[in-house]
């Protein structure tokens, strides 16, 4: 009960299907391989034509046959057929970096693939991913120095952030005499005690003395090497380089950070309006930030959270009502949490069978109605672009949170709007304006942060103390006095992984653009009603064959235009006089 069916992938690894299937990935490769060796010899046509369809070929397979191993894993951790199998995969997949980037090379040399994509009708779908293709070749190197430096990044930048996740995740924190584990205690940031959530501040504090030194030599050593590849590869800076993965320009950041600055002073108002009603003299400690108000003792059976989001849904768009009552009512969702399964929610396209799989671990809160709806967003959005072929169906990190954002926008609206009482309103704003405050202002401190990182590590290397100095300075810019000074968080870039990847950097921006982009787009739903969602729809299959703002002009949406960004936090600032009227 309450389980996913995966049925539309597979039924078993050892049936003929999957077994099969596996046989065809092995020679499939190959194909792969011959073609990266002979392409020089065909015409670059009869080339991109044969490369598409293999490679189309391939990444089907490819991606129905982990998805079901890693749905099989994730749903129970001690399938160990699973992990194995996912192992043997991920090893085949291996096996196609070097014909692939072969071929990603005679793209880039094609000189005339402009006029090739216009004069061969076939190619014409493709025209966004070959000209990426051959966009980001003037980012890379030889093949030598690709493989060696694929190859060190293992003892490197990688092997750096797995002793980031391995500290973090194996620190004992002394709380209340016992020893628990920092995911745990920070938990305790949502208590309703506020004792408890000092104390357990205090002990997560106190547990990072002792690793705090080795993580601080990970983070000098990543962002060091992110720098040199930078450097390297010919890009200006990191910045640059994330906003180039991003599909994004910079216009368009300085426009949202811009925004997002002229109303830091609402989210500092929010604070103080908190710190007051929580019995603090002026600011809010750092500890206090989750601290819940108000009262909603609701809870929700997987029937009622059904019933709840279709009536919603359906006063919004046929197709996403219809999809939401596919996805409760055909085996997509593996519902609650038990033993063995990871915790958290996740959505997972299938192409191959044009559905979603969305794990979740389903608790009857309210909150846990808000996850479905927004796992459901990405559903929504996966439903959107799986009319392209598969190698057009991925999309940047900025658009990724849209339909999801959107959705989880849609239901907090009409919760808000039809709340029993004074304490269901108060608790539901106030959860809204906790993750609204995390999306723009601890953002804004965590990318303050990391732009000061790279500053200085060409200068320096930087010990525990400095970073913790350059983060309190971070947060004193983003949250101004909403913080009380004294009282805030110094470690916040030793536990958050997103600063410990090398080929991801700035991992943070994304978020503020994700939850402001469907903030902005509701505003204008709400101005221009149900013609509308026929616009929005088309965007989401877009923005998986455009760059950001082209994507966005499909909506008449200028993204370097500070106006837009302006709308989004609006909403949220009217939603603080709100809360700031309901705590008086």
């Amino acid at each position: 009960m309450g389980k996913w069916n995966l049925d539309i992938l597979y039924t078993g690894f050892d049936t003929e299907s999957y077994q099969n299937d596996l046989k065809r990935l092995d020679v499939l490769i190959p194909e792969l391989t011959s073609l990266a060796d002979t392409c020089k010899n065909k015409s670059a046509a009869e080339f991109l034509t044969e490369y598409i369809r293999v490679n189309e070929e391939l990444s089907e397979l490819i991606e129905k046959l982990a998805i079901y191993a890693n749905l099989r894993y994730s749903a129970n951790t001690r399938d160990t057929e699973a992990a194995s199998m996912l192992g043997r995969i991920m090893q085949s997949v291996s096996a196609t970096a070097a014909p692939s980037a072969k071929i990603e090379k005679a793209i880039s040399e094609i000189e005339d693939l402009d006029e090739i994509i216009r004069s061969t009708p076939y190619l014409k779908e493709f025209e966004y991913m070959l000209t990426n293709v051959k966009r980001d070749s003037r980012y890379l190197l030889s093949d030598k120095e690709e493989t060696v430096f694929a190859k060190m990044s293992l003892s490197g930048a990688s092997a750096w952030s797995d002793l980031q996740s391995s500290l973090t995740s194996g620190v004992k924190v002394k709380y209340e005499g016992e020893d628990i584990t920092l995911s745990a205690v920070r938990n305790l940031a949502y208590s309703p005690d506020a004792d408890v959530r000092r104390k357990a501040f205090e002990a997560e504090i106190a547990c990072y003395d002792s690793i705090k030194e080795a993580v601080a030599f990970a983070l000098n050593s990543i962002k060091l090497q992110v720098l040199t590849e930078c450097e390297l590869r010919g890009y200006e800076s990191p910045l640059a380089k994330s906003l180039y993965q991003s599909r994004m320009k910079k216009e368009t950041l300085d426009a949202l950070l811009g925004a997002m600055q002229e109303y830091l002073p609402a989210f500092r108002k929010y604070m103080k309006a908190k710190a007051k009603a929580l019995g603090h003299n002026g600011s809010l400690p750092f500890y206090d930030l989750f601290a819940p108000m108000g009262k909603s003792d609701k809870t929700y059976s997987v029937d009622d959270a059904k019933n709840y989001l279709l009536n919603i849904f359906a006063k919004f768009d046929t197709e996403l009502h219809d999809m939401v009552k596919c996805a409760f009512e055909n085996g997509w969702i593996d519902f609650f949490p038990r033993d063995g399964k990871v915790g958290g929610a996740f959505d997972c396209g299938v192409p191959s069978a044009k559905e979603s799989r969305v794990l979740t671990n389903f608790d009857g809160s309210f909150s846990d109605v808000v996850t479905l709806a927004h796992e459901l967003g990405h559903s929504f959005h996966d439903r959107q672009v799986f009319s392209h072929s598969i190698l057009n169906q991925g999309y940047s990190m900025p658009v990724a949170e849209t339909a999801s954002t959107f959705n989880e926008v849609l239901v907090m609206e009409t919760a808000i709007a039809n709340a029993a009482d004074k304490d269901e309103k108060l608790a539901l704003i106030e959860s809204q304006l906790m993750d609204a405050c995390q999306i723009i202002v601890d953002i804004y401190s965590r990318f303050l942060f990391e732009a000061s990182v790279f500053e200085n590590r060409p200068m320096e290397f930087m010990s525990a103390d400095r970073m913790c100095e350059l983060m309190l300075d971070a947060q004193k810019k983003a949250y101004g006095d909403g913080l009380d000074e004294n009282k805030l968080h110094p470690f916040m870039w030793l536990c958050k992984g997103h600063y410990y990847s090398g080929g991801l950097s700035f991992y943070n921006y994304p978020y503020a653009f994700g939850g402001l982009f469907a903030r902005g787009l509701y505003a204008k739903y709400k101005a221009e009603g149900t013609p509308f969602v026929a616009t929005y729809k088309k965007m989401l299959n877009a923005t998986s064959v455009m760059d950001v703002e082209e994507c966005a002009r499909i909506a008449g949406v200028d993204l370097t235009d500070k106006e837009f960004w302006r709308a989004g936090l609006q909403s949220i600032a009217d939603r603080i006089d709100e809360f700031c009227e309901l705590v008086e």
